[in-house]
């Protein structure tokens, strides 16, 4: 694989800013000292910082022509997990870590930042730098920016994610749907509680909750294009506080995920009328609550296919791989809602990144961390 414009001076300095910002992880929301630490970093480049509610941090270089504009994202939060490992460089922050990669992503963005200031003759578009808060919870940090318009004046977006579970030595991504939506939901069952030795006299919400979630498999299985996909999973049950006592509600909590608008909606629409339909016939009352999480992220066919040429012309040709779309969510499908655009997985699956995302041990592999830097500066020169 060739690197041409990726030298050693980048590629160190985005080592050891990812390092830094591995060490001194902040929650969604509460980037503040991220923010500082990018922020410092554009300033001293003397890039132009625009006006944006922080945590969030924007620059923007103008370009030779200046007639188009594209953005490059990259994420700065961590998760509350508490690292493991042996690594020199774990979290200082107990509790917190970035155990997903927004750390090597807010690097790599910081390094294509330098390169692009210094090669900005070269550069034909305008560049809008975009690091972003807030990726890991709703509200969404990049909702947050396009309500504040961020992408009034953006032709196109491009993303990265680090991505363990593909191969290390490639880089893929999908012409369409590649990441699911994410919705949570609560679904309330009244029931009539009693005396667990006299059930005929109540009307159980736990027997009536395992009609409930039985039901809920045969949407994904009869209601949604088998050619699509869709998940239903149920995480937790609250009901009950002792052995004989037949309690008066239940609660079901859990996550549906899709990776189309239209199935979303399908299976909302069904699991209320389900549930609703069933707590009806056995004498109780259902309620499906959901709680509204990021839509389906789906590339731009034309930007992923201009992106798929960047790749096979600057790295190779086996480099590419077209990938199956998982169904992780990502809140950049935010900005591919209104705008053309793509996401990209960069492969780092392999020895040194041996554990899956949001895994205490999680790592990220350094070595592709030019790979990375290298891709953005590519679709960078060659767009027009």
């Amino acid at each position: 694989m060739q690197i041409t414009n990726v030298s050693e001076h980048l590629t160190r300095q985005a080592i050891e800013d990812r390092r830094y910002l591995h060490q001194h992880p902040e929650l969604s929301g509460q980037e503040y000292e991220t923010s500082k630490f990018i922020q410092n970093r554009l300033e001293t480049l003397n890039i132009e910082i625009l006006d944006y509610q922080p945590p969030s941090v924007v620059g923007f270089i103008k370009g030779t022509k200046g007639n188009k504009t594209i953005a490059l994202r990259a994420d700065i939060d961590a998760l509350p997990i508490t690292e493991e490992g042996d690594k020199p460089y774990l979290s200082k922050n107990l509790g917190v870590a970035h155990m997903c990669g927004h750390d090597g992503h807010t690097a790599v963005l910081l390094a294509v930042s330098e390169w692009l200031f210094n090669n900005r003759n070269e550069i034909e578009p305008n560049i809008v730098l975009i690091f972003q808060s807030a990726e890991e919870i709703t509200p969404s940090g990049a909702d947050a920016l396009i309500k504040q318009g961020i992408l009034e004046n953006i032709d196109a977006i491009f993303g990265i994610h680090l991505w363990q579970g593909l191969e290390k030595g490639k880089i893929g991504l999908t012409h369409g749907p590649m990441m699911a939506s994410i919705d949570d939901f609560e679904i309330s069952i009244q029931g009539y509680g009693g005396h667990g030795s006299m059930p005929h006299e109540t009307v159980d919400p736990i027997y009536v909750a395992s009609h409930v979630i039985q039901s809920l498999q045969s949407i994904v299985s009869r209601k949604i294009n088998p050619i699509d996909s869709g998940v239903i999973s149920v995480g937790k049950i609250e009901a009950g506080s002792t052995y004989n006592i037949i309690p008066d509600k239940a609660k079901l909590i859990g996550t549906i995920r899709a990776l189309t608008p239209a199935a979303v909606q399908t299976l909302q629409h069904q699991m209320v009328k389900l549930t609703e339909g069933i707590c009806d016939a056995f004498g109780a009352k259902g309620q499906v609550d959901f709680i509204v999480g990021t839509p389906p992220l789906v590339n731009d066919p034309t930007e992923a296919k201009f992106v798929e040429s960047v790749i096979r012309k600057s790295f190779g040709h086996e480099v590419f791989e077209l990938v199956e779309p998982v169904m992780g969510g990502e809140d950049f499908s935010y900005y591919l809602q209104e705008k053309p655009g793509a996401f990209i997985f960069v492969g780092m699956g392999g020895e040194k990144s041996g554990y899956p995302h949001h895994h205490p041990k999680f790592d990220i592999d350094e070595d592709v961390i030019p790979i990375a830097i290298e891709l953005f500066i590519e679709i960078v020169k060659s767009y027009n």
